[in-house]
């Protein structure tokens, strides 16, 4: 029996469905990690170190789950985060995601190795837009790109410094990933196996990484591996100069993403960044890293309020937003649950994804016996295990 988002009533039911309706190179590109995924499983279950300590007889007749970050007013403390060509897992796309994330007052943050050019999220209404960006070894080409996002309002930069080369990703190799998707004799049957996918990716087979290929080519002239294109296009040898240099391009609220240790933090307030990103990457980079939510206090207690501090990675309930937040952090991502709602079911997946876990947040802050974001605080959280 075919399953619905009315049967869904949690993250990980998300993912269960869109399992079902994605080739098995499409879903483990979204599920996967790198060597052992021993930090991609770590990123959720480190959650778990951590118990809430409640406060009763509170007056919690109502919840404001407000907030600002990135001198943006935000309708809750969730955004989300930059996610590598949506097209291979809805046909709908980046553009899906960013009108759910318009409608949930949050930010909407496009990814440099995204499907849909930097001008089309700008076009889809007067929502908080970010973009992650890299700086490749084609140093215009960055420079470009953060002229586009002033040219199209975007009020925040964000910059992704934990891949100067990809990651080992076992599975995409074992599941013969490739771009652009394409039928061998390997990947038909799970093609096969898809009707409705493969028919979109049929009518639309353009899946080309739209912010870079008038300058690096097109994709679909050729069939390469996603790691030796990835690693192909970054830089080792960019420095914390480079990072000044691309803070003083932007002017505006910068956001440093994949830090993990306080000294990091420490010369990223240093070289005028707003916010990290707490983060390794989804558990897709070093294998090993630790779990973005162990960083925060040791963060927080070196940076102090020089940095506003972002947890992104393994956030699936509304009580792993309330542990981060109550551990210092101003703010959660998500990459992992909106695609899975993405390709569940296209923009109505993702608004399932993101109301689900609105929802959760908004029980679990009255459970908690707290009115405001502001009122968290380290009161409310014990680590147990750790």
């Amino acid at each position: 029996m075919a399953m619905r988002l009315s049967r869904c009533h949690n993250i990980a039911d998300l993912r269960r469905m869109a399992k079902r309706r994605l080739p098995a190179p499409m879903f483990h590109y979204i599920d996967g990690g790198s060597d052992d995924e021993w930090s991609l499983r770590r990123n959720t279950t480190a959650f778990d170190d951590y118990e809430l300590m409640p406060n009763y007889l509170r007056d919690i007749s109502t919840v404001d789950l407000g907030t600002t970050l990135l001198g943006q007013k935000l309708a809750w403390p969730v955004f989300l985060s930059p996610t590598g060509m949506s097209r291979l897992f809805h046909h709908q796309a980046e553009p899906a995601v960013a009108r759910a994330a318009q409608k949930f007052g949050t930010f909407y943050t496009l990814s440099t190795m995204g499907t849909t050019r930097i001008e089309e999220i700008a076009a889809q209404g007067t929502g908080r837009w970010m973009f992650q960006i890299y700086i490749l070894k084609d140093r215009a080409l960055t420079a470009e790109f953060v002229e586009r996002c002033k040219a199209a309002k975007y009020q925040a930069l964000c910059l992704t410094v934990d891949t100067a080369l990809a990651g080992n990703r076992e599975r995409d190799r074992v599941t013969g990933m490739v771009m652009p998707p394409r039928f061998t004799l390997k990947s038909f049957a799970s093609f096969a196996a898809h009707p409705r996918w493969a028919f979109h990716l049929l009518m639309n087979p353009d899946c080309q990484l739209a912010n870079v290929a008038h300058r690096v080519g097109g994709l679909s002239q050729s069939t390469v591996s996603l790691i030796d294109y990835v690693n192909g296009q970054f830089d080792r040898t960019v420095t914390w100069d480079d990072v000044a240099w691309l803070v003083e391009q932007w002017g505006g609220p910068f956001v440093l993403k994949g830090i993990q240790s306080p000294g990091d933090a420490k010369r990223a307030a240093e070289v005028g960044a707003t916010a990290v990103m707490i983060s390794n990457h989804g558990g897709r980079q070093l294998d090993a890293a630790p779990a973005p939510v162990d960083c925060i206090a040791p963060i927080r207690d070196v940076v102090g309020d020089q940095l506003e501090l972002i947890v992104d990675g393994g956030v699936r309930r509304g009580t792993h937003v309330i542990k981060a937040l109550a551990l210092g952090a101003n703010a959660c991502s998500i990459g992992r649950p909106y695609l899975y709602g993405l390709a569940a079911a296209g923009q109505p997946g993702v608004e399932h994804a993101l109301g689900l876990l609105r929802a959760e947040l908004e029980r679990s802050m009255a459970l908690l016996g707290c009115r405001t974001i502001a009122e968290l605080g380290p009161g409310h959280v014990r680590r147990v295990r750790g």
